[in-house]
């Protein structure tokens, strides 16, 4: 294995606070050393990155990414998928059960792990089927998927509705030290309503979802989390009522987090106006006051991490009238560039943008350092002897997002023509560059 040295860059890991121009040394694939290149300065066998004064952090972690694999490689695969994800410095994804067929077989579980084990490939952390067939009727093995390596447990962006079936799911993952992900939404509420209620829906005659349906889960499930003590976590949270909710579980000291997505802090549902397909989500774009509140949570700490909530979905999947059109857009590439608008209009530092990119989801996941899982591959952290998953940016070079030209298969993302500050130069994983001038 090759030695690297990366000079003129500023460290920053948020898992140990550090945040300091320095070097970097990468040996047999592995941190070696922070500010130092050995004793007698850089090895004679060292290949030397200049970042030209550029972030080196570690790989970034998305805690909610969607693929096409199994039984939809049309819309996505593994590959382009780590294609997508080290063109956005991601070299760590949690993939959702909800392929066909769903992930509540041990064996699937090992297969997607193994396919992220493979050279150059993103790593993949798969989530376990909270039901089986993620259809909310029984529970999955949640022991046997647990033991096979699933991070958590979800049934993705389908609610568990009964309350006695989630009640169970909780009582039952406490005993393995699982997690629980729920999509925040009261389902007989959301119906077939494709977006948020109120003046813009009613005005565009499509079917609305009252923002409500997100805090009533919410309140339920705390309520259930704070019965069983069982590990709660909701994804991609949109409301400032729903946050309200959780700021107020967590101040009492109960097991709950969450998550939130980019769409829900840099868009609002205008950007629904003339049925825009790519703009359809679930759940959907909220009001403005929703997209402020979302703001506001990220800088007090309600949210715990921002995953993408990569959806890849074929064109023929959005090329269809709005309320049959299929809910999701992409977001690997883009997921940086657009955490990073949070950096520039003074929300959030830069190491605690990057906090909710590496440490944080890592720390949710199991992952993170030394206080990870047993036989858990360590990422999100810059510490010694692990694995050299980098990622090297600079935060106030501009780009222009564009459909059509992003990395991957799917292009249906909701940022087409945003401009952006924020660039990734170059990803290592494993010490090999992945993405960059010589990927």
């Amino acid at each position: 294995m090759s030695t690297l040295v990366f000079e003129n860059v500023r460290l920053i890991d948020p898992a140990s606070g550090l945040d300091q121009p320095g070097r970097l040394l990468v040996r047999d694939g592995r941190i070696a050393g922070l500010d130092q290149a050995g004793a007698e300065g850089t090895p004679e066998d060292a290949t030397v990155v200049n970042g030209g004064g550029a972030v080196l952090c570690p790989g970034l972690v998305d805690m909610r990414v969607e693929i096409g694999e199994p039984g939809h490689e049309y819309r996505e695969t593994v590959k382009s998928a780590s294609r997508a994800a080290f063109a956005g410095g991601i070299t760590t994804v949690a993939v959702l059960p909800t392929g066909t067929p769903a992930i509540d077989d041990p064996a699937m579980v090992r297969l997607l792990r193994s396919r992220g084990e493979e050279p150059g490939y993103v790593s993949i952390l798969p989530y376990g089927a909270l039901t089986k067939g993620c259809r909310g009727e029984e529970l999955a093995e949640i022991g046997l998927l647990n033991e096979a390596g699933a991070v958590a447990f979800t049934d993705g962006a389908r609610a568990v509705s009964t309350a006695r079936l989630m009640k169970l799911a909780l009582t039952y993952a406490r005993g393995f030290g699982a997690m629980v992900v729920q999509h925040p939404e009261e389902p007989t509420l959301a119906g077939s309503g494709c977006a948020t209620d109120g003046e813009l829906a009613l005005r565009l005659g499509l079917p609305g979802i009252p923002a409500a349906a997100e805090a009533i889960m919410i309140a339920r499930d705390i309520r259930l989390a704070e019965m069983t003590g069982g590990r709660l976590h909701f994804g991609h949270v949109s409301t400032g009522e729903g946050l309200d909710l959780i700021r107020c579980a967590k101040n009492r000291g109960l097991p709950v987090t969450c998550d939130t997505a980019p769409h829900y802090f840099d868009l609002n549902e205008n950007a629904i106006g003339d049925f825009r397909t790519y703009a359809k989500f679930s759940p959907p774009l909220r009001a403005e006051a929703d997209r402020q509140a979302v703001c506001a949570a990220l800088a007090d700490g309600t949210i715990d991490a921002v995953a993408s909530d990569h959806t890849p979905r074929d064109a023929d999947d959005k090329r269809l009238p709005f309320a049959q059109a299929a809910a999701g857009g992409t977001g690997l590439a883009t997921l940086l560039g657009v955490t990073l608008t949070r950096y520039h209009d003074g929300t959030l530092s830069l190491p605690e943008a990057l906090a909710l990119l590496t440490s944080k989801p890592a720390t949710l996941l199991g992952v993170a350092g030394a206080s990870r899982r047993k036989g858990a591959r360590p990422a999100g952290t810059l510490e010694n002897g692990a694995p050299a998953d980098l990622c090297l940016f600079d935060p106030d070079r501009a780009w222009r997002v564009v459909a059509g030209e992003l990395p991957g298969h799917s292009q249906n993302t909701p940022f087409d023509g945003r401009a952006l500050e924020g660039r990734v130069m170059g990803t290592w994983k494993n010490g090999v560059r992945v993405f960059g001038d010589s990927a």
